[in-house]
């Protein structure tokens, strides 16, 4: 067997033992109420959900499943935070046992709302008094309806995210045996994700931010492509910031996107990782050809008007090393610092990306080194260790 194929195998295998979402079980419900004193939830987070899944009629504890709609469904999931949560983690039960509201993240409750026009005003009404943002969160590959919300609440908490909080779930199989299936339910969702954007501006919003994570990001790419192509890539003025986490796309195709895009008046936010071994067998998977996420020319990615951070000497929350910005607690802080200024408020002066990078500096400490590519100079934040 020559060195590739085994390569892939190690990759697949490690896959199969972490996964991008890393649970056995899609259940988002539990079987029975588990109560537990107020004192021990720290917080209690209303996720606003728009999904191109299935209702999930096998399983009615998964909500929605991941067969593909051709329909956008809407939803809100009531989620409680442990005391005990600690920056980064997910805490979760194992297998499909109950979860424990004291020490694990819960769905307490789901309300569906029957077309477009409800969610747009119940949505719209969390927005009017939360602070006039929202946060759309774009999943990757491998991710059950479950991992979504659980990871979506966990950035929300975690950067104290003063708006609300948008989940825009596609239909992933959430098996690691799904790529192909996936990266189809990724192309069939681009439009739903361009409609729940322009719905989200239509509200009382004053900024809307998007975080996008692994496959995701091409789901995302794909949706302000199309804005842009009918004359509104900036959604009226209220796009905020755009970061792009470990992206799962072909740099030549982010390329072409980018270019029919153009460049953006704030830079789209680029985290890619050297380390990242879920990109790697994606890479392999794809023909060998690099994707943005472990691509090693940061400057040619900056020259199409976005910040790279290379995150490679960071350390990552599991042997994938694929979901850095989520789950070092370092590079969480660092995220919520950015996002709880909104993004109208930054300047385009190149000088503030020297304070991103002293901030970062300040932040890693001796822990790690993090190279930080813009459009306008290339920083380096070296520190002992």
């Amino acid at each position: 067997m020559n060195v590739r194929w085994k390569t892939v195998l190690v990759l697949a295998f490690a896959l199969a033992v972490a996964g991008c979402a890393g649970q056995n079980t899609h259940d988002l419900l539990n079987k029975t109420t588990v109560s537990v004193p107020a004192s021990d939830i720290a917080a209690t987070h209303e996720i606003f959900v728009a999904t191109t899944r299935q209702p999930a009629t096998k399983d009615p504890r998964q909500v929605f499943d991941g067969d593909r709609s051709l329909t956008t469904s809407y939803a809100r999931v009531d989620v409680t935070v442990p005391k005990v949560h600690q920056l980064g983690a997910i805490e979760r039960a194992k297998g499909s046992a109950d979860s424990n509201p004291a020490k694990q993240f819960t769905a307490t409750d789901v309300v569906h709302y029957g077309d477009a026009s409800q969610f747009a005003k119940a949505v719209g009404a969390n927005i009017a008094i939360n602070g006039d943002r929202a946060l759309v969160f774009v999943h990757g590959f491998n991710n059950g309806f479950d991992d979504g919300v659980y990871r979506l609440t966990q950035i929300a908490h975690d950067t104290k995210y003063p708006g609300t909080p948008v989940l825009f779930s596609w239909a992933s199989s959430g098996k690691t045996t799904g790529y192909i299936y996936d990266k189809e339910s990724a192309n069939a969702a681009r439009d739903d994700l361009e409609a729940t954007l322009r719905m989200l501006a239509k509200t009382r919003v004053k900024s809307i931010d998007i975080i996008a994570h692994s496959m995701g990001t091409w789901v995302t790419m794909e949706a302000l492509r199309q804005l842009a192509i009918t004359g509104d890539r900036d959604l009226g003025g209220k796009l905020g910031y755009v970061v792009l986490a470990s992206p799962d796309i072909d740099v030549d195709v982010f390329k072409k996107q980018m270019i029919r895009y153009g460049k953006p008046d704030k830079p789209f936010a680029i985290l890619l990782s050297g380390d990242d071994r879920a990109l790697k067998l994606s890479s392999i998977i794809s023909g060998d050809k690099p994707r943005v996420g472990d691509y090693g020319n940061a400057a040619d990615l900056a020259s199409y008007g976005v910040v790279v951070a290379d995150l490679t000497k960071t350390k990552g929350g599991d042997r994938l090393n694929h979901a850095k910005f989520a789950d070092n607690p370092i590079l969480v802080q660092l995220l919520g610092d950015r996002l709880r200024t909104p993004a109208a408020l930054r300047s385009n002066d190149p000088g503030e990306f020297d304070d991103i990078g002293q901030g970062i500096g300040k932040a890693v400490g001796s822990m790690a080194e993090v190279v930080i590519t813009t459009p306008f100079k290339v920083l380096t934040i070296a520190t002992g260790g």
